[in-house]
């Protein structure tokens, strides 16, 4: 409970016996003695008080001889405030974060406060200032600047308020996001296994398209593209790894593609790329300097414009890795409320990956289609 000037008026008594009320955390969940210590950390003594007076006054049912569960007529926990720190990228993997937390937050009755961090260190260390006078119970930090994770973070920690980072490691967060070097490992062997199969393995260059202001766990999604493709390849002494920061953005990614089209002469270039929008980026570069069949190149996320892109026919981009951020809502959701239950949370929950490809892409995303449709 968040305390405030007017805290003298608080009935301590009724603050206690809603902790244990929220120890429950289903309509079914029955609940030793023991349970309940450990889950609000008050003393077996004031626990077994607070158990037998909740009981006496109706609000639990009592369940053989030491066990109790939520009366029917109870809700099952009280109203959180959490606090949502979107990226602010304008990107729809974005969109797609906070719309499925919007729905999830929605479902639960969870009171959301979202907050746009515009893809700006200074903006995002604005938005915590504010969650954290907000007295939100939680924070979900998305944000993509590792050097500001620790002033962030800090904010938080002196506030008392957990907090989890997505994609992004924060000191002190509970980590949701990729597991980014088996992400990149999965778009390496893939773009391995095209060389083979359509260049019979000959690969002239590697160009790899970074996220850099991401930092070192992002980077690793690049060292896994690039261990992918070796470990599928025996590539030739000559052929060189050529790497560019494309800041996750498209129009940053097509402009330094295109400088490194004006001083690359190769014929067979493997690109990978940290997201989507900066393989987007690279292929409009090679279309535009007419090389577009000089190249394959491999994303990160499956966004909708990489996946409208996969059903092309002739694409030269050949596959992105899902991550599925439609389904980012319900497990972090799922995990702020273990967190604000004081259960047990793992340091890191990583998401699902999937080789998504022009083969399988209505597969994995048959409703694509009523998307964009019209209204």
């Amino acid at each position: 409970m968040k305390t405030s000037n007017h805290g003298r008026y608080v009935v301590k008594s009724l603050v206690h016996a809603s902790h244990v009320i929220e120890a429950f955390q289903s309509a079914g969940d029955v609940l030793r003695l023991r349970d309940v210590v450990i889950r609000t950390g008050y003393s077996k003594g004031m626990c077994f008080r607070l158990l037998y007076t909740l009981h006496q006054c109706g609000f639990l049912d009592k369940v053989g001889e030491n066990h109790y569960r939520l009366a029917s007529e109870v809700r099952r926990r009280r109203l959180y405030r959490i606090g949502y720190a979107a990226q602010g990228q304008d990107s729809s993997f974005d969109r797609e974060v906070g719309l499925s937390l919007a729905r999830a937050a929605e479902r639960e009755h969870i009171e959301l406060i979202v907050v746009d961090n515009r893809y700006q260190p200074k903006i995002a260390l604005r938005s915590a200032d504010y969650l954290v006078r907000e007295q939100v119970d939680l924070v979900i930090e998305f944000q993509t600047d590792e050097l500001i994770a620790p002033a962030i973070a800090s904010k938080y920690l002196e506030a008392n308020i957990p907090f989890i980072a997505i994609d992004i490691p924060h000191p002190g967060a509970t980590y949701f996001g990729a597991n980014n070097y088996q992400a990149g490992l999965m778009g390496g062997h893939f773009l391995g296994r095209w060389a083979k199969k359509h260049w019979n393995g000959e690969v002239e260059e590697i160009l790899l398209i970074e996220l850099l202001r991401a930092g070192s766990l992002p980077k690793a999604r690049i060292r896994g593209l690039a261990s992918g493709i070796s470990e599928v390849l025996r590539l030739p002494a000559a052929c060189r790894t050529v790497s560019i920061d494309g800041d996750g953005q498209f129009q940053t990614s097509l402009e330094r593609v295109r400088k490194y089209l004006r001083e690359s002469k190769s014929k067979r270039i493997l690109v990978g790329a940290a997201n989507d929008p900066s393989a987007l980026g690279a292929l409009r570069a090679f279309e535009e300097a007419g090389r577009a069949q000089e190249c394959a190149i491999v994303g990160q996320n499956a966004e909708p414009e990489a996946r409208a892109e996969l059903r092309l026919p002739n694409t030269r981009l050949i596959a992105s890795v899902a991550y599925f951020p439609e389904k980012y809502g319900d497990g972090l959701l799922r995990l702020a409320l273990d967190i604000l239950a004081r259960k047990a949370a793992p340091p890191a929950m990583f998401t699902t990956h999937q080789i998504i490809t022009p083969d399988n892409v209505d597969h994995f995303y048959p409703n694509d289609s009523l998307l964009a449709a019209p209204a």
